[in-house]
């Protein structure tokens, strides 16, 4: 029997089409986050530079305004990505990000810096192309990698829900077959052992849309992450203004659902001494720091767990130069090593890649039922 949110298959698909509007929103929010920074632009493909490890690193897991391919011969491929730009005095710019050659080029007065602590900003450059420092920082609302990530992402999604969607409207008493037969088993574990146990019986139905597009939403880019093949790869959720983008939505889910009782326990709350609320309100303090602090264990937790899987796995393949530095004996070596460790951490990112999404989305839901619980 197909999984059952209520018990008729409109509701079902009117859940569906719900997550996709949730999904517009997440999307929205995180790429005005994770548009303000990009990092990682590529070397300059005339130079003999020595390699290293960590710029290696940070440049593939970073943000970027092109979408890196493959070198061949010295050269760089890439697919490049709009730029859009806005300052008072130039406008609106907008181009494509090979204009600026990977960095090394200036274009309409702007600039990629390559180095230094704004290593990967677009800068207003001056004629000679030195940066001007008396100009204001550009707006940038370029799409980067990540961005497109995220895009991409968000099309795929609606690609299976809807396919999901059309096939229960369709047939709503069959079986599941199909994209149903992988998708309605997670569906089912999202509803029965998070959201209903966290939130209750009562109040969890008008909570599903959110949170079941967070956990495919972070899934699904989790997943794409670990596939090196373009436009997957990119680090989507690994980006710290992905993740602060999902955990502010996810605040502002919780708080705007507090009822009464959840406002009267962060600025009254009962059974306590008055001398911990006045004159010095000590409680309510405490609340409220609790409150903003979990937005932001959200964020951290989902941020650092991502890119610490990446910068692990890049690691070993960086340990494929090293070692070939030294004579082509250890890197032929050193290779076998590399990628034998590096298929074993991937199988462990395609584990975490999942327990991330369960644990965001049940920490939401938990969070959410506190706040929306009627007490004893």
């Amino acid at each position: 029997m197909p999984f059952s949110l209520q018990k008729t298959a409109d509701t079902r698909v009117n859940v569906l089409y719900n997550m996709l509007r949730i999904a517009a929103i997440i999307l929205i929010l995180s790429v005005s986050a994770s548009t303000i920074t990009a990092t990682g632009a590529d070397e300059n493909p005339l130079e003999d530079v020595k390699f290293e490890p960590g710029a290696f690193i940070f440049d593939h897991i970073g943000d970027a305004y092109d979408w890196h391919l493959f070198d061949i011969g010295g050269k760089h491929y890439s697919v490049p990505l709009p730029v859009i730009l806005y300052t008072r005095e130039k406008g609106l710019n907008i181009f494509m990000s090979h204009k600026f050659e990977h960095g090394y080029a200036s274009y309409r007065g702007f600039r990629i810096i390559t180095d230094g602590p704004e290593k990967g900003k677009i800068r207003v450059v001056r004629e000679d192309g030195t940066i001007d420092p008396d100009a204001a920082k550009p707006l940038d609302l370029s799409i980067t990698k990540n961005v497109t990530g995220m895009f991409f992402a968000a099309l795929l999604m609606m690609a299976i829900f809807l396919t999901v969607g059309r096939s229960y409207r369709r047939n709503p008493m069959s079986p599941p077959r199909g994209v149903q037969s992988l998708f309605e088993p997670l569906i089912l574990f999202v509803v029965n052992d998070l959201v209903k146990p966290a939130i209750g019986e009562k109040k969890y139905v008008r909570f599903l849309p959110y949170l079941l597009t967070l956990f495919f939403f972070i899934w699904i880019n989790n997943m794409l992450g670990l596939i090196p093949i373009f436009p997957m790869g990119a680090n989507v959720t690994g980006n710290i203004s992905v993740a602060a983008g999902l955990a502010v939505t996810s605040f502002l889910v919780i708080n705007l659902s507090g009822n009464r009782l959840y406002w009267q326990h962060i600025f009254n709350t009962p059974h306590v001494p008055l001398l911990l609320k006045l004159p010095i309100p000590i409680m309510p303090v405490i609340e409220i720091v609790g409150m903003l602090t979990k937005p932001f264990v959200l964020m951290i937790r989902l941020f650092a767990n991502i890119t610490a899987g990446h910068i692990i796995t890049m690691g070993f393949f960086t340990l494929i130069f090293i070692f070939g530095e030294v004579s082509p004996a250890f890197g032929y070596g050193g290779s076998v090593l590399s990628v034998g460790f590096g298929i074993f951490i991937t199988f462990l990112e395609l584990l975490v890649a999942l327990i991330q999404a369960y644990v965001f989305t049940l920490l939401t839901a938990l969070f959410i039922g506190m706040a929306v619980d009627d007490g004893h």
